[in-house]
């Protein structure tokens, strides 16, 4: 069994995925990163390749963390296929015999209006985006819940997913869709946990304050001056999984906004362009989603507690 804690990273094969990966090994993690893309990382040159472009892979990632001293291990999934998701998992409990961090930063992008955005690519998008997620979760609660001793587990997983406000909505509702199924998978799994009284197994979703340098935005549309580096993702990752499950569990958080509430105010260290000034994309201020009634469950139905013949 590792010594280390290990962290898997799924779609960490380029831009903030690759980013948080070699920041979780360079702070004492064994790390698995996990995406689609594969290649021979001994014929990559000049290594490291740039990090946003086709030529980073999961093993170029794996092989700059090793030549650094860290601990890896590239294992190719396809989030769309759950058979990959259950073997990626097993190889990870096979290799490293644990599992206490979960990164969820697979992602599918099209921003369109709805009539612009074919079912094709819908499916795409919720594919990769709300499904793999799902399917990660699945896999992983398990082999989480058999950490700490005492059959309620203790580990923690970050979801790459925004906060829920209307304007997110706008040109691009095909997309918000997945994402924001992600953010309540991360509400409601946190309710689970609460219930179940699992008090040190957390989920938080995660989203920049202002656009970051990865691979999504290397476009022309892209002014880089109001780029952030990625590393600002990869801190307050960091500061996720040291904080205290119950400040963090069920919160879908800003990276800038959480890094001031761990008391860090020098956010030009995280300036892509010298002393430009990222335009902040996320409002300042977003709606509470809780009600009067939170608290009151009503008749909640178990699905699970149906006749059988009554399952899907």
């Amino acid at each position: 069994m590792a010594k280390k804690q290990v962290a898997l990273v799924v779609g960490a094969s380029r831009g903030i995925g690759r980013q948080v990966a070699v920041d979780l090994a360079k702070n004492g993690f064994a790390v698995v990163v996990a995406a689609k893309s594969t290649s021979d990382a001994s014929t990559c040159s000049p290594f490291p390749p740039n990090p946003n472009s086709s030529q980073s892979t999961i093993n170029t990632v794996a092989r700059e963390i090793n030549s650094a001293g860290g601990e890896a291990l590239a294992v190719q999934v396809d989030t769309r296929d759950y058979s990959t998701i259950e073997s990626l998992i097993s190889r990870t409990v096979e290799k490293y015999g644990r599992l206490d961090v979960v990164v969820y930063n697979s992602g599918a992008i099209w921003w369109s209006s709805v009539e612009n955005t074919s079912m094709k690519r819908f499916k795409l998008m919720q594919g990769v985006n709300i499904e793999g997620l799902y399917g990660v979760v699945q896999a992983a609660l398990p082999v989480l819940y058999k950490n700490g001793g005492d059959g309620k587990g203790k580990g923690k997983i970050v979801v790459i997913s925004p906060p829920v406000y209307s304007r997110f909505l706008r040109g691009k509702t095909g997309y918000a869709v997945g994402k924001w199924g992600m953010s309540a998978l991360t509400m409601g799994l946190a309710m689970d946990f609460e219930r179940q009284g699992r008090t040190e197994m957390g989920i938080t979703s995660l989203w920049p304050a202002a656009a970051i340098d990865s691979a999504a935005t290397q476009g022309p549309q892209t002014d880089r001056a109001e780029l952030r580096r990625p590393t600002i993702f990869s801190d307050t990752i960091l500061a996720i999984l040291k904080a205290d499950v119950k400040d963090v569990n069920g919160r879908c958080l800003l990276d800038e906004d959480f890094l001031r509430e761990t008391g860090v105010m020098d956010f030009d260290q995280y300036t892509l362009v010298p002393g430009s000034k990222p335009r902040r994309i996320m409002p300042a201020e977003l709606p509470s989603l809780r009600v009067r009634e939170q608290d009151d469950e009503g008749r909640r139905m178990d699905s699970t507690a149906l006749p059988k013949k009554s399952k899907l």
